[in-house]
């Protein structure tokens, strides 16, 4: 374990992260940049997990909204993704303590294996239901599962940046 302080201590002792750090705008700008990454990132999933609960673009084929929304998706995505990693490194041990950051990640994990579960299992078939016939219930239940991770995702990332701000976890 000692191996993982001292990588994180040397990223927080490196020039960039001391640089964001000891800015006074850079780590509010990055923040910021997170912030609208992570809403476009949840924004853009939600559009189809809502499609597949057959609650929102329901008279669109779902390949159709497939192929306009998800670059939208990984563009956010890399942003929030490159944006975390310039706030972790500022304070890379705390965050690496930090109870709600492991849980974030964690829930990171699970939505991104939820995906892909979805992605290489269940959408194969979507040309068979993308319009007239109804999602089936593995779908639906990737969907469900997917809003109920981005919103576990939000609060603990929220819980984050409070514990850090206090101190405690």
């Amino acid at each position: 374990m000692d191996y993982v302080i001292a990588l994180l201590e040397s990223l927080e002792h490196s020039a960039l992260a001391v640089s964001i750090a000891e800015s006074n705008w850079a780590f509010p700008i990055v923040e910021t940049i997170h912030v609208i990454a992570l809403a476009l990132t949840i924004g853009t999933v939600l559009i189809m997990d809502l499609r597949l609960l057959g609650l929102a673009s329901a008279k669109q084929r779902y390949t159709a909204l497939r192929r306009d929304v998800f670059p939208w998706t990984w563009w956010a995505f890399g942003g929030a993704v490159v944006s975390g990693c310039l706030m972790f490194i500022t304070q890379a041990t705390e965050y690496y303590k930090n109870e709600a950051f492991r849980i974030k990640l964690l829930l990171l994990l699970l939505a991104g294996i939820n995906m892909l579960v979805f992605e290489l299992i269940i959408a194969r078939g979507a040309a068979n239901w993308n319009q007239e016939s109804p999602v089936p219930w593995p779908g639906k239940v990737a969907a469900l599962l997917s809003i109920a991770l981005w919103i576990s995702i939000v609060f603990f990332g929220r819980r984050v940046g409070f514990t850090m701000l206090l101190g405690r976890d």
